[in-house]
């Protein structure tokens, strides 16, 4: 069964980690099929710095546990190792293996302190050095304005979710296309060499295509409030959609 909305989902981002690897790897399948020739995508991964509050539960977690050991006398104790958190993004490459441009599905990490300013850097870094950056968000946690300096966004273009491309070796501006709940994700275009024609990636059938393969219909409760909540306008429309869909 399809999502019940037309465009992104928003019960689709507290499983965030498991939709941006598969988002991932679906355009990944998608940009190799109309890529000009001699370019092509690959999907990589990086360690994501945590958030203070992430690393707060981490660190708080440890301290109870280690708290808990000292009144227990047995002769071993068990050791806990949590993963870290492997963000997913492409890498559009030639043939000589020169990175063209870069393709990041945000996630929360990338908008708040301290990966907010890791990811910052980062990007200046690619973009200094000749890389396009185009930024899919799909994700309402987060500060974006932050991400976004020192670029600004017009009050008429403030959105929910947003894809923006930056052109290097422009480090300060960029092109903003935003979503809005209530339609279908545009194509957003993905600057690649100055000799290449315009490439164009539709944002709609790729999520489509997650959200079925993800079987998120089966296990996504929609008689809850998405998480985060939606705002009054988009929070009633949505239940209109969500009742007219036989979901709630």
């Amino acid at each position: 069964m399809p999502s019940p909305f037309p465009g992104m989902d928003p019960y689709l981002e507290p499983h965030w980690l498991d939709v941006q690897t598969a988002l991932a790897t679906e355009a990944r399948r998608q940009l190799n099929r109309i890529l000009p020739s001699r370019l092509v995508a690959r999907v990589d991964g990086r360690i994501a710095i945590e958030s203070g509050t992430a690393a707060a539960r981490r660190r708080e977690y440890e301290s109870t546990h280690a708290q808990a050991l000292l009144s227990i006398d047995a002769p071993y104790s068990l050791v806990v190792e949590l993963d870290p958190l492997i963000e997913r993004f492409i890498r559009i490459l030639d043939e000589s293996g020169e990175l063209i441009a870069v393709i990041e599905f945000l996630s929360p990490t990338n908008k708040r302190a301290p990966g907010l300013e890791d990811y910052r850097q980062k990007r200046l870094a690619l973009l200094s050095g000749g890389v396009h950056v185009v930024e899919i968000d799909l994700v309402r946690h987060g500060n974006w304005r932050a991400l976004m300096r020192p670029a600004t966004c017009l009050t008429d273009a403030i959105s929910p979710y947003r894809a923006t491309v930056r052109v290097a070796p422009d480090v300060v501006g960029g092109h903003l296309y935003p979503f809005d709940l209530r339609h279908s994700l545009p194509e957003i275009q993905i600057p690649l060499r100055p000799s290449d024609k315009p490439l164009r990636l539709p944002l709609q059938p790729l999520l489509n295509a997650v959200y079925d393969d993800g079987r998120y219909d089966e296990t996504i409760d929609y008689s809850k409030d998405p998480d985060p909540p939606l705002d009054d306008p988009d929070a009633a429309w949505a239940d209109q959609m969500l009742r007219a869909a036989g979901r709630r």
